[in-house]
């Protein structure tokens, strides 16, 4: 039965008038023109299974919290030079944001295009640092196209899921804590504006660190001002001032914080984040806890920082801190998705400030997390059986100048002229072991400032020299996030510049794993793979305890779970369930310093 024109408008009419509206206020966000208060919480889809979307969304709305905060890592979508992926995978965006419909919940879209989020190179793609004069976050050329590449192709997916459109995004942040980093305020407008050309009409929001300086510096007339964190009727008075006539909100609220390796776990207590939450319901500011749900840097996504040394007097020299692979984060839902007595004060604060018509929902039930008995694993074959065909370069180059990103780098040459002596990489990034003839001499660490070492005298007339470089992670903030990979300038030996290399690319992507062949191997040298095939009559979530091995990386069933290192603090790896098997499992790691296979198990939680 067709419908007349005369009630297609009608209805047509009716749907216009239910229409939501989400709008800045003078002092506070706009919900169909009433004041909001907006509770949220960070999740990144990226870092977690899509098959656990749902339940972490669920857990987000039953600890009483009405929208979803999310950063859109761009070099997680753009897979390959202008190929974007949006579909597949953790990469389904527009089922992410179903669920989060589905939920009743509101969506806070942070898109970047740099993100920072302890991510690899702060979510910018690392193939741009091929340019060797490239400068990120401005309007340097490339930089801008590439940029504006990624809005293009991203806008497509948000617009049908805006709040006008009838989805549930309702804020749409500029950039992220430009005023930490950098001062053109033109970059920024540029931004805005694409995103107003790409059709993209949610109010927009920076994210700007509480202090003059930072505020200043980024934030945008006409856009809320997300305070990273805002904590004190002080600070928000400094943002309300710095940037009149727009909300002024909580945009990270850290209920827990990131670790190094190296370090500590980082904690925060329930007592403080429960204090700071407090504040802000009281005083009617909007809030998004960062993070609710931290999730995973599973692969080679983790990313590092930089602080600039205090003693030098140089100003340029810094330390190198890169992340471990678990981003629990120590916040309210486990990496694991399990609640913590932080999820259950928090939950117990909010409900005492909720209206009395708003109850929450019931906590969903836990994931189910197992126990795997001892794998015990055997030597398959080693990298050293599996090189690729060199590149030769007159001097070492940087991974991506060699068309490489992550992964392990191999620099050789014959030495002439010098054969021992001290030898110096300008510089080392990040993690370097050195052979002379296939014997070796020891280890480079950057974060230890560790660009030398002692060659022994040798009888070869012309020795080899070997150096087995590893990636540990893009800086993702601050003023040194221009950060290459491998050994970024030259090497020299008791004075003598090293010429005449070659270069052996090891990316360890899924692809270059799966399809590695087995090669019976006679040498102990460092460098080897274990493999294992183990039997599971059930499949559940599980971390597998990396602690009898040294520093290297782990793949189940094809699945890189991310790097592990016996310096901690972590020593186990999180698989989830869904990238296991009933039946027959696969394991594969590389291990830069182990030769001898050990047993791995499997445990049930991050740390006993």
């Amino acid at each position: 039965m067709s419908i007349s024109p005369k009630l297609r408008r009608k209805k047509n009419a009716q749907a216009k008038a239910r229409k939501r509206t989400f709008t800045l206020g003078k002092n506070e966000f706009l919900l169909d023109g009433q004041p909001f208060q907006m509770r949220s919480g960070e999740i990144h889809p990226n870092r977690i299974p899509k098959e656990y979307w749902r339940h972490r969304i669920q857990m987000a709305k039953a600890m009483g919290l009405n929208t979803i905060a999310a950063y859109v890592f761009w070099s997680h979508h753009e897979v390959e030079e202008g190929r974007f992926d949006f579909k597949t995978s953790n990469r389904d965006l527009p089922e992410f944001f179903r669920l989060v419909q589905e939920a009743g919940m509101w969506l806070f879209l942070r898109p970047g295009p740099y993100v920072c989020a302890e991510h690899d190179f702060g979510g910018i793609p690392p193939y741009l640092l091929r340019h060797p004069d490239l400068k990120i976050r401005c309007m340097d050329a490339r930089y801008t196209a590439a940029a504006e590449r990624y809005c293009r192709a991203l806008a497509k997916v948000i617009r049908p899921w805006q709040l006008n459109n009838g989805g549930p995004i309702i804020l749409l942040q500029i950039e992220n804590e430009y005023g930490s980093y950098a001062n053109d305020r033109g970059y920024l407008q540029w931004l805005h504006d694409l995103w107003r050309k790409l059709g993209i009409t949610l109010p927009f929001t920076t994210a700007d660190g509480p202090t003059q300086h930072m505020l200043e510096a980024g934030s945008l007339p006409g856009c809320a001002v997300g305070l990273d964190p805002g904590l004190t009727a002080q600070e928000f008075a400094l943002a309300q001032q710095t940037n009149p006539g727009v909300p002024v909100f909580g945009g990270e609220i850290y209920p827990g914080w990131l670790t190094h390796w190296g370090e500590p776990w980082a904690r925060v207590t329930s007592k403080k984040i429960c204090s700071d939450v407090k504040f802000l319901l009281e005083n009617k500011k909007s809030l998004n806890l960062y993070v609710f749900h931290g999730g995973t840097h599973f692969g080679f996504t983790a990313g590092a920082n930089a602080d600039r040394l205090a003693n030098s007097t140089n100003g340029i020299a810094c330390n190198f801190m890169p992340d471990i692979t678990s981003y629990d984060y120590d916040c309210p839902v486990t990496e694991q998705g399990r609640s913590t007595p932080k999820y259950t004060a928090l939950r117990n604060l909010i409900a005492s400030h909720l209206p009395p018509d708003e109850a929450l929902p019931a906590v969903p039930e836990p994931i189910p997390a197992m126990a795997i008995p001892e794998i015990k694993l055997t030597r398959w074959t080693t990298l050293w059986n599996h090189l690729p065909k060199p590149v030769k370069i007159a001097q070492p180059k940087p991974f991506e100048m060699l068309g490489q990103t992550h992964g392990l780098m191999l620099y050789r040459t014959k030495l002439v002229g010098r054969k021992s002596g001290l030898l110096v990489l300008r510089d080392l990034h990040d993690y370097g072991l050195v052979f002379v003839d296939g014997k070796f001499i020891g280890t480079l660490d950057r974060r230890l400032g560790q660009n030398s070492i002692e060659l022994p005298p040798t009888d070869n007339a012309m020795p080899t020299l070997e150096i087995l470089v590893e990636a540990m992670g893009h800086i993702n903030f601050g003023e040194f996030m221009i950060d290459r990979k491998g050994i970024t300038e030259r090497a020299s030996l008791a004075g003598m510049t090293l010429m005449n290399w070659e270069a052996f690319g090891l990316p360890l992507d899924e692809k270059w794993i799966t399809s590695l062949p087995a090669r019976n191997t006679t040498t102990d040298r460092p460098g080897g793979f274990f493999k294992s095939a183990f039997q599971l009559s059930q499949v559940a979530d599980t971390y597998l305890d990396m602690s009898r091995y040294q520093k290297g990386y782990v793949w189940v069933n094809g699945h890189n779970l991310g790097r592990y290192w016996n310096l901690g603090p972590q020593q186990r790896l999180y698989c989830p369930a869904p990238w296991l098997r009933h039946g027959t499992n696969e394991i594969i790691v590389l291990d830069l310093h182990e030769t001898t296979p050990a047993l791995i198990e499997g445990k049930e939680t991050l740390t006993d």
